[in-house]
């Protein structure tokens, strides 16, 4: 049990540091023992990252009208993960939709420098989460901070389900051979711990956004929090395949574009639901 919960510890502290620029002082090892046990706890991570993003918006809608306080809640939410999912989003699209064998795609995603369908899609995307906070934050309220704060949970998932259900396209090679050992039971173990965190901060926002039945409190938080996972799959699965059949499996930076994705699927939901 004592090994267990040191594994468990240092897993969500290798989270917080791969996927989060939250201070974490903490030394762990970053083998694939612990890079399993930090899959579990993406979500987590994300949910340090939704708390901060919400908190942000709050405060800024007291200060500054809906658009202007969406974009700086923009700019916090991308400032607290390093940006670390948006470059893998745009090396994804440098080099999946550069119509090149599969060779050539894996070695230009690996490229720093960006190109102009990186370029295009990181802007894309962009205007579609700012276009969608915006929406949002001019019909916020205590349960829509809460449940703004659970998307980073649930698109953290997605990134673990991806690693259970495809292989690394690099082989040895690459950060995300390093999760080569994530399997279904960690991604169910991620799943708990999304729920968990999702019920609680539903819970402590007022439950649900809409009217479940006439259920109460915590039966319309429960209902609320299982619809996460179900949506970040419907979104995820299909990008997922799609990227796996173009590079034979995923990447570090599929990963990545996978949680900017199902991140801003999850966003333009929640506001279509608030409008």
């Amino acid at each position: 049990m004592f090994r267990l919960l040191v594994r468990s510890g240092r897993g969500f502290a290798a989270a917080m540091q791969l996927l989060t620029r939250i201070p974490v002082p903490l030394e762990v090892p970053y083998d694939q023992g612990t890079m399993r046990a930090s899959a579990v706890s993406f979500p987590l991570a994300g949910a340090a990252v939704g708390l901060v993003t919400a908190a942000s918006a709050a405060a800024l809608l007291l200060l500054l009208p809906a658009w202007p306080a969406a974009a700086l809640t923009l700019a916090v939410w991308t400032a607290v993960t390093g940006g670390l999912h948006l470059d893998g989003w745009i090396d994804t699209a440098d080099g999946t939709l550069s119509n090149r064998p599969r060779e050539r795609m894996l070695e230009i995603m690996k490229d720093s420098r960006v190109g102009a369908m990186g370029a295009m899609a990181g802007v894309l995307l962009l205007i579609v989460k700012f276009a969608a906070l915006a929406s949002l934050l001019e019909s916020a309220g205590p349960a829509c901070w809460a449940m703004l704060a659970a998307i980073p949970v649930w698109s953290r998932w997605w990134m673990t389900a991806a690693m259970a259900a495809w292989p690394n396209a690099r082989g040895e090679g690459g950060m995300g051979a390093l999760f080569r050992g994530v399997r279904a039971v960690h991604a169910g173990g991620a799943a708990a711990a999304g729920l968990a965190v999702t019920f609680a901060l539903l819970c402590a926002g007022g439950a649900a956004p809409i009217e479940w039945g006439g259920l109460p409190a915590p039966g319309a938080a429960a209902l609320a929090a299982a619809a996460f996972p179900a949506l970040a799959a419907a979104f995820g699965w299909p990008l997922g395949r799609w990227l796996a059949r173009r590079l034979g499996g995923q990447t570090g930076d599929t990963y990545g574009a996978m949680n900017e994705w199902t991140e801003a699927w999850l966003l333009l939901a929640l506001s279509a639901l608030y409008a």
